[in-house]
């Protein structure tokens, strides 16, 4: 049996890209989203109802995001945890079978 520790450190290092995609990704949503906020004024209440709406459609786009954003987080983390237990593991297994 052959235990190679750069299979762990693939596997984290893709990880870690992974999340920091997802966090580049909800950063860009979450800023997007906040410039687009459309104005209220003095209009029509049918057309203020639409806005309020609309609003609360970007603030579940947002809370969306953030959870994206916390995702990504905890991703690359784990990623971190991986290659750290891969680093620690290196030459502590001896190959009994060669």
């Amino acid at each position: 049996m052959q235990i190679s520790a750069s299979n762990a450190y693939y596997a984290g290092l893709s990880t870690i890209q992974s999340g920091l995609n997802r966090v580049d990704q909800a950063a860009s949503q979450i800023a997007s989203n906040s410039v687009d906020r459309p104005a209220i004024s003095n209009q029509s209440t049918n057309l203020q109802a639409q806005q309020v709406l609309s609003v609360d459609r970007s603030q579940q786009d947002l809370a969306g995001s953030a959870i994206e954003l916390t995702q990504g987080k905890l991703q690359v983390e784990a990623g971190l945890k991986v290659n750290e237990a891969a680093d620690e593991t290196l030459g502590t297994l001896i190959n009994t079978y060669a």
